[in-house]
C-alpha cells in the first residue's frame, strides 16, 4: 500500500517561524480507473460494466437530489442540498437555482476513522523555490486584507508570475465549504505583484465567509500558505475570509463591498 505524501510549508505570517502540513496529492484517480479496479477485485464483471455502474449509481444519486431527498451511505458518504443567499422577507420569491442551490457531500465518521487508522505518511522534502504571497490590497477602498467584490486586488510577494496559456496555471478564489471561480480579469500579472478585479464564488451558506484564492505556477507543484487575520472585520456576513491552497501561493482576506 502506498503512504500518504506531505511537505512542511513555511507559514511567513508567523513569529517566531511555523509550518503548514501540506497533503501532496500522487495523481487523480478518475472513473476509468475505479472501474479498472473495480474488475480486478471482482473478474467477473468487465471495466466497461463497472465504468456502467458508476455512471447509474451517479445517476440514482443525482436523481434522488433532484427528488428533493438526502442520500447517506452508511460508513460512507452523505449527499445533501443546501442553499446560498439571503431573503428581505419571508415572502420573497427563491433566487434562480443555478444562483442558490449547492450540493453538499461529507465523509461519514467511519470512513474518515479507517483511513486514519490504516493510512501510513511520507515526509517529502520542502520546496524551495515557492510562489509566496506577501501583502493583499483593495485598492478601491484602500484597505489591506480586504476583498471587495467591486475593487480592484493588489497581491504582492515573489515568484507569483505565470503564463495564462498554460493549463496549469492561474488564479482560482474558492469559497471553504463550497464554491470555485477560476479568475480572468487581470490588470497586471508579474513575479512580485498581481492586480485583479476579483470574481468570488457564492459559497452553500450566507455565513459562510472563508475563501481562499491560489496562484499556480510553472515553479512547483504545491504552494505555500499565506494566513492573515481579519484585521478587525469578525461579523458574517458583511466579511468574509480568503484562505486555503492548491498549487501556488495562498492568501487569507476579508470580504467588503464598496458600499
Amino acid at each position: 500500500m502506498s503512504t500518504i505524501q506531505w511537505r512542511p510549508e513555511v507559514n511567513a505570517m508567523t513569529t517566531p517561524q511555523s509550518y503548514w502540513i501540506r497533503f501532496v496529492a500522487r495523481n487523480v484517480v478518475g472513473k476509468a480507473d475505479m472501474a479498472a479496479r473495480m474488475a480486478k477485485a471482482l473478474p467477473n464483471y468487465s471495466e466497461e460494466e463497472f465504468g456502467t455502474f458508476i455512471d447509474l449509481h451517479n445517476q440514482l444519486i443525482a436523481e434522488s437530489l433532484i427528488n428533493g431527498e438526502q442520500v447517506t451511505k452508511e460508513n460512507d458518504f452523505t449527499y445533501s442540498l443546501s442553499f446560498t443567499g439571503k431573503l428581505d422577507s419571508p415572502d420573497d420569491p427563491l433566487p434562480p437555482l443555478d444562483e442558490c442551490l449547492q450540493v453538499r457531500v461529507h465523509a461519514s465518521t467511519t470512513l474518515v476513522n479507517a483511513v486514519r487508522q490504516n493510512g501510513q505518511t511520507e515526509r517529502l522534502p520542502e520546496e524551495k523555490k515557492l510562489p509566496l504571497i506577501s501583502t493583499a490590497q483593495d485598492t478601491v477602498l484602500e484597505l489591506k486584507n480586504v476583498l471587495n467584490p467591486d475593487g480592484v486586488l493588489l497581491l504582492t510577494g515573489t515568484d507569483m508570475s505565470f503564463d495564462r496559456s498554460q493549463a496549469d496555471a492561474g488564479c482560482v478564489i474558492e469559497g471553504a465549504q463550497s464554491g470555485s471561480a477560476v479568475q480572468s480579469r487581470f490588470v497586471r500579472i508579474d513575479s512580485s505583484e498581481i492586480l485583479l478585479m476579483p470574481t468570488i464564488p457564492a459559497q452553500a451558506h450566507p455565513w459562510n465567509n472563508e475563501y481562499k484564492i491560489s496562484i499556480s505556477t510553472r515553479y512547483s507543484e504545491h504552494g505555500t500558505l499565506l494566513t492573515l487575520t481579519k484585521m478587525g472585520y469578525p461579523n458574517p456576513p458583511e466579511t468574509g475570509i480568503l484562505t486555503g491552497g492548491s498549487v501556488a501561493a495562498d492568501a487569507l482576506l476579508v470580504q467588503r463591498s464598496a458600499a
